[in-house]
């Protein structure tokens, strides 16, 4: 007798383009894999059905993983442009206000500074307000390189400072808004093992309906992936294997 038990594993790799590197789903939770026909039923003057017919198939799949990998994401399901380097997000930095002109705080990630996400007053937590130059007592100005300038009457002022930044390391999938239609097309295929004995499935073309990246509070996040398959350029599904 076979019997399967665990997550197992899932691969994917892109088939519309040429040498995709394949791609594991890391960190397997759960993976559910349904078959599922319309049947259409022939009925006479009697109460039974005299015949049942299959008609449209169609196969679907739901992965939980809690690997965070660009590749994976772009590859099974945004399928746009992946580039080397990542955007990251200070939240909160520490900062005072110089008490002698011209009152201005460079962040500490300026030479790569992206773009402003505010500043509060770090006893209070009262956020003061964005203006373009000339500040009053609560508001700040912002220039390239992350230089924030305040006014004079916040001389001394302790602040936190948020904003967003660029590193060389990691990567980073720049979406854009393709024609309705598009989609990435890949392999996939599943495999477990219990006992020495092995259930493998190879579906020949999948495409994805929907990724998503649920956080919580106190949690893991575990990232979901639904997709669907259909029939490859040859008219073939895919393969099931078992060890009987």
């Amino acid at each position: 007798m076979q019997f399967s038990f665990g997550a197992g594993a899932i691969f994917g790799v892109r088939t519309d383009v040429a040498n995709a590197t394949p791609i594991q789903l890391g960190i397997l939770q759960d993976i559910g894999i349904e078959f599922s026909g319309d049947m259409k039923e022939l009925y006479g003057t009697s109460q039974f059905a005299v015949a049942v017919a299959r008609g449209k198939t169609k196969i679907t799949g739901k992965a939980k993983f809690a690997k965070l990998n660009g590749a994976a994401f772009n590859s099974l399901y945004f399928g746009q442009t992946l580039a080397t380097g990542q955007t990251l997000a200070a939240a909160g930095e520490a900062g005072t206000v110089p008490a002698i002109t011209p009152w201005k705080i460079t962040v500490a990630n300026g030479a790569t500074w992206v773009a402003d996400l505010g500043v509060v007053y770090a006893a209070t937590g009262i956020p003061l307000t964005l203006v373009a130059s000339g500040p009053t007592v609560g508001q700040y100005s912002v220039a390239a390189g992350g230089q924030y300038t305040f006014a004079t009457a916040d001389a001394s002022a302790l602040v936190q400072i948020s904003y967003t930044y660029t590193v060389t390391t990691g990567t980073t999938i720049s979406i854009g808004n393709p024609l309705m239609g598009a989609v990435p097309t890949w392999r996939a295929a599943f495999t477990s093992t219990f006992n020495a004995k092995s259930i493998t499935l190879v579906l020949n073309a999948c495409v994805s309906s929907k990724l998503s990246l649920p956080t919580k509070q106190d949690d893991w996040v575990i990232n979901e992936l639904d997709f669907q398959a259909l029939a490859d350029a040859s008219g073939n599904v895919g393969l099931l294997s078992l060890a009987e």
